[in-house]
């Protein structure tokens, strides 16, 4: 017999990814492995091409569209293995003919940029790499004959976040994978956006892509099979077997989205979170954060540091000791990072506010 999760011991869960996800989704997955749809069959031992498992697949889409508040006749939403990394690769391949545009905001935008190299003429139109990353570039111009600009709206390693997207006349494509569904967006404003699921909404495994037709219009022609974004919307993701389990969770995710509120309800808890820790960064004389412009400060990836190393160890072994999970930083860049997905509750926030405020008391 399966131990229910809630008697496990409650860790807060500040992981960057693969990140939380809501127990009680964790828990409607978990039955699913054992009995899915009262089929006395596990989710993962069925056919993908069963009525029961394209149910799934659809609804996972549908709810897609929903949360953006587009429709069908607009877009197309497709499931992909291959991360987010993918990605870099395929939407190149498919729309880069003469020249695209890439702002570098990270290493996931750097990594975006390299593979756009290898398959066309690439134009940096801004970057923050000149401060570490630590700052959204602004008042920069695009050039209206772009094949596409390409955009990462989280930067998860270093804290930085779009608060405002740019307003262009070629089509928007963007990397949302660590900020997907955790505030409201106006969707039409982009001809393609992309996520990992493990960062937001679902395990890892599955990449959510959701793309405007008369984009898909444009893609080039003679494309592998495997790599033609056409070739996943007409089989309805179901080309090749589709990552079957990731996609279900995902689709439970969406649910629990949409039942506690939607996008916009998922907005106001997240940027309460996001609120609740940067004051106490700000507030606590023994940390700082690391974003050098606070407008530009994440509400996913809180970012921050001890302003005397030398006392990281003693840190540590208090946050630990409070069953705080996963805030080192990125081991690029050191000290912290608090990830406030959308499944973390705020009752975990003030948990870590707590440590640190009794670590303040101790060392100040």
């Amino acid at each position: 017999m399966l131990t229910p999760i809630s008697k496990h011991v409650k860790m807060h869960n500040f992981s960057a990814g693969p990140g939380i996800l809501p127990e009680e989704v964790l828990e409607e997955a978990a039955k699913a492995c054992i009995n899915f749809d009262h089929l006395n069959l596990s989710l993962l031992e069925i056919s993908h091409r069963s009525k029961n498992y394209e149910k799934v697949m659809e609804e996972a889409r549908q709810l897609v569209l929903e949360l953006f508040q587009v429709s069908n006749d607009e877009y197309e939403v497709i499931y992909l293995g291959g991360g987010a990394s993918l990605q870099f690769a395929m939407i190149p391949y498919n729309f880069l003919k003469t020249k695209a545009g890439y702002i570098n905001t990270g290493v996931w935008a750097s990594k975006a940029i390299k593979e756009a190299k290898l398959l066309g003429n690439v134009q940096i139109i801004a970057s923050s790499e000149d401060k570490k990353f630590g700052y959204i570039p602004k008042n920069y111009i695009v050039p209206d004959d772009l094949d596409y600009l390409h955009i990462t709206s989280n930067n998860t390693i270093y804290g930085t976040q779009y608060k405002a997207f740019p307003d262009v006349n070629v089509p928007l494509i963007c990397d949302m994978s660590s900020d997907i569904f955790s505030r409201e967006i106006d969707a039409r404003n982009f001809s393609l956006i992309y996520a990992g699921a493990q960062k937001n909404i679902g395990p890892a495994g599955a990449t959510m892509v959701i793309i405007r037709k008369d984009l898909l219009e444009k893609s080039k022609s003679n494309l592998l099979t495997m790599l033609d974004y056409k070739t996943h919307v007409k089989a309805g993701s179901m080309f090749n077997t589709p990552p079957v389990f990731p996609v279900y969770v995902i689709m439970l995710t969406l649910r629990w989205i949409k039942k506690i509120g939607g996008v916009s309800a998922i907005e106001k808890r997240n940027e309460e979170k996001a609120r609740l820790l940067y004051e106490e960064i700000d507030r606590n004389c023994m940390f700082e954060g690391t974003v050098i412009s606070k407008e530009d400060r994440s509400n996913m990836n809180v970012c921050f540091r001890l302003k005397n190393k030398l006392l990281e160890s003693e840190f540590d072994n208090m946050w630990k000791d409070a069953n705080i999970s996963g805030i080192r930083g990125h081991r690029d860049v050191g000290g912290y990072r608090a990830s406030l997905y959308n499944a973390l509750p705020v009752e975990s926030v003030k948990v870590l506010i707590n440590v640190m405020q009794e670590f303040e008391k101790k060392n100040a």
